[in-house]
């Protein structure tokens, strides 16, 4: 048997037998009965810190007042779950206004510092949700001309929810006029279209984003009818008619829209749109995540990245006997692939070797419950569709063909699952990257988890370790090298194509063949990339956040450990005790750089004398 570079002869040799012993032996407790004991075992008892140990970890008193601002906006998003509604802006306005008005109100320098560090997040995290309302105020202004009867749904929602009586003949009329105002709003796109005078003139992204709302909008109108009908007898005679006609007008319109404006063919796969934020969108978002640079600034630092990623990828082709050609390297490399059913041992067998490494080093605390209870989970043929790799957390899912995929289909996901990008990728998912960040996440100040989630902590945080790792020696082949650097990237990549779409500069289209020409990515993974990046799943800089977020956090490394301040394992466990927070927030808690309630003073990484793209 070949042996595949970067693994072993044994754990190959069990992943292409299918480890059918192992999976079919029973075990020796059970085939003898074995009973379970009272007593906890060493190692059970040893998974417990002391009760001393946990009391001494450093609290927050803002701790409840952050928990009771996230539940607090949870009951009204409850309340006003109506999309787009201005009833649901104006209280949610009124919500986060009075809560940065009773903060104010708060002694800031009586604070204990991780108090401090929770007032400056929740004061951020409440100036973001308002420039967020200003924002969905401004996308319905762009969509008012094309749906101009949302106010009558948005008035009956409310009224419901205001618990006010219905009246069945008066709720009639409004569902006869509904109807009648969609069939008008319909023919006004459709003059605009032919060029008539008075016709409604639209684009196609915001024609994709009002049927979007026009679905939610049938949704909302459903909700309301739903309540009443059947159990309110005088409602149903005179709404359930007017009701079907009002439905099916607004799913009709919904479906013109997609069709004529958008260019979405019926029972076609959809285009990709996206809805770009555009500058002032950025600016904000930026802000929220106490990032420094511009987008042109992000962009570049990309292309340094890039360009010292090109280098290292002609230096493993070389060792490879490729020359300077990487990208027949790479095409190697996705030729290095388990066979069908093979993943979830390469899977297992790689985390224990993440494992294994850290430990080896020293580089950081792994509680045991951490790696015990974590878990694979298969990912479907639909979901591969946007998700054509590895996602993780204390569940990793795995992406890899099935018996009902087209074989083309197959053949990519095997390439682009290969042995080597897997190795890059497996810890990024599971310890010390997403699985081992939520583990902690729910056990040292949780309530941050919800309230201040950041990509740039989470994914940023998941991508440093492959930064760690590459600079501490865990590649041990080309193949390991081109793998790791493949990942790099495409994370690289990320910052150029998703910041370029939002500012308007590249086109989804654009965006995918980028990621072909210039990563070598299969197409199909670079469409399902591209669509998972811009169907509204993620927040506008989620993509960015993964290299921006990783080298930010390795300069803070070589900032504390570099200098002597901190080892490596006390860095790593203390990123991760404090909990998620913008990475600025991370230096500022680490460094003991003094706070004070007008927040923290811009930070520019300081550039990693080590290479140069840092």
């Amino acid at each position: 048997m070949k042996q595949i570079p970067g693994l072993g002869i044994v754990a190959l040799a069990m992943v292409v037998a299918g480890s059918v012993a192992a999976l079919t032996a029973p075990s020796v407790a059970w085939a003898q009965g074995a009973t379970t004991k009272a007593s906890p075992s060493a190692a059970a008892l040893a998974s417990v810190p002391p009760i001393s140990e946990q009391l001494s970890h450093p609290r927050s008193e803002m701790r409840e007042v952050v928990e009771r601002w996230t539940a607090d906006q949870a009951a009204l998003l409850r309340r006003y779950d109506a999309p787009y509604s201005p009833y649901r802006r104006d209280r949610m306005r009124e919500f986060h206004a009075a809560w940065r008005a009773r903060l104010a109100e708060t002694d800031f320098d009586a604070l204990s510092r991780e108090a401090q560090i929770d007032y400056l997040l929740l004061d951020n995290r409440l100036r973001y949700e308002l420039e967020l309302l200003d924002r969905e105020e401004k996308l319905m202004a762009e969509m008012a001309p094309l749906l101009p009867f949302a106010g009558r749904i948005f008035d009956a929602h409310e009224a419901w929810r205001r618990h006010e009586p219905v009246d069945g003949a008066a709720a009639a009329a409004m569902l006869d006029r509904l109807a009648a105002e969609v069939g008008e709003a319909r023919a006004a796109v459709e003059a605009g279209l032919r060029g008539e005078k008075g016709g409604v003139k639209t684009s196609r992204i915001v024609a994709y984003r009002a049927a979007e709302a026009l679905a939610s909008l049938g949704r909302t109108l459903a909700s309301w009818y739903g309540f009443y009908a059947g159990y309110v007898p005088v409602f149903t005679w005179w709404a359930a008619e007017p009701y079907r006609a009002a439905s099916e007008a607004l799913s009709g319109y919904a479906a013109y829209l997609r069709q004529a404006v958008v260019g979405i063919a019926p029972g076609g796969e959809e285009p990709i749109v996206g809805d770009p934020i555009g500058p002032d969108g950025m600016e904000a978002d930026l802000a929220v995540e106490m990032i420094a640079y511009t987008p042109a600034e992000l962009i570049e630092i990309a292309e340094r990245e890039f360009a010292w990623l090109e280098g290292e990828m002609k230096k493993a082709a070389r060792e490879m006997g490729y020359g300077d050609d990487w990208k027949a390297a790479l095409e190697k490399v996705k030729t290095l692939h388990a066979p069908p059913g093979g993943q979830p041992q390469i899977v297992r067998m790689l985390a224990e070797e993440a494992e294994a490494f850290l430990d080896a080093g020293g580089y950081v605390t792994i509680p045991p419950l951490a790696r015990e209870v974590w878990r694979m989970q298969m990912m479907s043929p639909e979901r591969q569709k946007i998700a054509p790799f590895f996602l993780g957390g204390e569940v990793i899912q795995i992406a890899f063909p099935t018996d009902e995929m087209e074989h083309g289909d197959k053949l990519m996901s095997l390439r682009g699952n290969n042995l080597h990008f897997s190795r890059a990728t497996v810890h990024h998912e599971l310890i010390p990257g997403h699985h081992l960040q939520g583990f902690m996440n729910a056990r040292h100040f949780p309530h941050r988890r919800a309230a201040f989630r950041t990509p740039f902590w989470t994914e940023g945080g998941a991508l440093y370790w492959e930064f760690f790792l590459w600079d501490n020696g865990f590649p041990q082949s080309p193949e390991d090298r081109v793998g790791m650097l493949f990942w790099r990237m495409h994370r690289a990549a990320r910052i150029i194509f998703s910041l370029g779409f939002h500012l308007g500069e590249m086109t989804p289209q654009e965006a995918i063949d980028f990621l072909v020409d210039r990563v070598g990515h299969e197409r199909a993974n670079a469409e399902a990339e591209v669509r998972r990046s811009f169907n509204g799943t993620y927040s506008p800089l989620y993509q960015a956040a993964y290299m921006v977020g990783g080298l930010q956090i390795r300069a803070l490394y070589n900032e504390l450990v570099g200098s002597g301040k901190m080892s490596a394992r006390e860095f790593h466990d203390a990123l991760y005790e404090g909990g998620t927070m913008p990475i600025a927030m991370v230096r500022a808690r680490l460094t003991g750089q003094p706070l004070s309630r007008e927040g923290l003073p811009p930070w520019r990484r300081a550039p990693d004398r080590r290479r140069t793209a840092m």
